[in-house]
């Protein structure tokens, strides 16, 4: 595997070894967004390395919040640090890197930025950090790259208005977006479409309204932002499909170790499932209940699993897991699986031409609203590795029992295209090229050093 700008990705023998992931995304975003507002010095080890969480760290400290990053084994570290340059994020597992960050926090009340904010790639920057900006009594513009520049923001302008915020967007729906925000009042919020970062924009903002606010989603979403909220010293009301929270509350300092990124294991896994008698070991794992979705549906397809330890740290599940990979059988997702896997769902459609029975794929319209339409460039890509694939508006079914040839790949600049493709290229016939292979620095800099370590040819 040579990753550059394009990556080639050769066929495997087999996956064997054991793996410790970069902190989970999800987690690390949310953490870092509330240590903002929090009293006291946070520190966050294991935080997620790629671009995105480096946006969101890079807002706190424009917002006026005091950033270090020091390594692992250092502690207290007063150099504030801007982003690490690409290519330092792009070095190998066992290059020097910092993963620990210190976040000095001075209350709820944030410092107006000097420039416009860049979310860069990421929409979770954007979506959760708006709920913080509601409620703070300056104005601030929000902005993003291309591929942001055309994600809908309305899910999170509406709850937001109505709380009264003064929200403007490009043609009412996308960024840059700016925000007035002050004085706001409790809601009670149905969503629209269930979605796990407007839930947390709405239960931020609720920190700063007065009265209890409500969020309410019509099939449970990750729980991050209730757990997180919680561990900074906030009481959460959780009722079923429903979390309240008061305004007011003040939050206070932790410390804390992210655990590993399921999201991002999901690409190993699924490259384990591929070959009979593969082994492979994940240490420090996530495993909350809300995004264990993915380990059922592989156990379900024939990838055997066995959790070997279980502890809980700041709310949240952490474990190690053992795989072995068998004959690996298709399955249907819809409904609120669809919901549950939306970050799998590519990696899990990419390998469906080589299970016995296919994959079909229901309910997933959100997909096209990522960082690229995914059931279309997942589409694509398959047929042009030799599949026949079927795509419908929310949602795709593809044949089981296909091989597929290597082909050039459209990464379409998404992180988790990039990885699916080259996890299928893994079982394809001669070797894949990916192109734009750089773009998993949003996520996961280190993927295709950590690919090549675990795969025996």
């Amino acid at each position: 595997m040579n990753q550059s700008r394009i990556a080639t990705v050769s066929p495997a023998r087999t996956i064997r070894g054991e793996l410790r992931l970069p902190g989970d995304k999800s987690i690390s975003h949310r953490y870092a967004l509330l240590a903002a507002i929090a009293e006291g010095r946070t520190r966050i080890e294991n935080f997620a390395p790629g671009a995105d969480c480096r946006n969101t760290v890079d807002c706190v400290q424009a917002l006026g919040r005091e950033v270090s990053f020091v390594s692992g084994s250092e502690r207290g570290s007063t150099a504030v640090a801007s982003r690490i340059p690409q290519a330092e994020a792009l070095l190998p597992p066992n290059s020097a890197k910092t993963d620990t960050v210190e976040i000095s926090g001075l209350g709820a009340m944030l410092c107006a930025p000097a420039t416009a904010l860049d979310c860069g790639n990421s929409g979770s920057t954007m979506r959760m950090l708006s709920g913080i900006l509601a409620g703070q009594n300056f104005s601030a513009e929000l902005r993003g790259d291309a591929s942001l520049s055309r994600r809908p923001m309305g899910r999170i302008i509406e709850p937001l208005t109505a709380m009264g915020a003064r929200i403007s967007a490009r043609n009412g729906n996308h960024p840059p977006l700016r925000i007035a925000g002050g004085n706001l009042k409790a809601l009670d919020y149905k969503l629209p479409v269930a979605s796990a970062q407007v839930k947390s924009a709405v239960l931020f903002a609720g920190l700063f309204a007065a009265g209890e606010t409500w969020v309410e989603e019509p099939v449970q979403t990750r729980d991050h932002g209730e757990i997180a909220l919680q561990a900074f010293g906030a009481r959460v009301i959780r009722r079923k499909n429903r979390a309240g929270i008061t305004g007011g509350q003040k939050l206070s300092a932790i410390e804390t170790r992210v655990p590993g990124d399921i999201s991002s294991a999901a690409f190993f896994l699924c490259a384990a499932a591929l070959f009979p008698g593969a082994e492979l070991v994940i240490h420090e794992l996530l495993l909350n209940p809300t995004r264990v979705a993915l380990l059922d549906a592989l156990r379900a397809m024939g990838l055997r699993i066995a959790v070997l330890d279980l502890a809980e740290r700041a709310g949240e599940l952490v474990g190690s897991i053992r795989v072995e990979g068998g004959e690996l059988r298709g399955t249907v997702i819809s409904g609120a699986q669809s919901a549950a896997l939306i970050d799998e769902l590519p990696v899990l459609a990419a390998i469906s031409p080589y299970t016995s029975d296919g994959i079909e794929i229901r309910d997933a319209r959100e997909l096209r609203s990522k960082e690229s339409d995914r059931i279309a460039i997942v589409a694509k890509n398959l047929r042009a590795m030799g599949a026949e694939v079927e795509e419908r508006e929310d949602g795709l079914r593809i044949r089981g029992q296909q091989e597929m040839h290597g082909a050039e790949i459209d990464s379409a600049g998404d992180h988790r295209i990039a990885m699916a493709f080259a996890v299928a290229a893994l079982r394809a016939r001669s070797d894949t090229l990916i192109k734009d292979a750089d773009v998993v620095k949003v996520s996961y800099p280190t993927f295709f050093h950590e690919l090549q370590r675990l795969t025996e040819s």
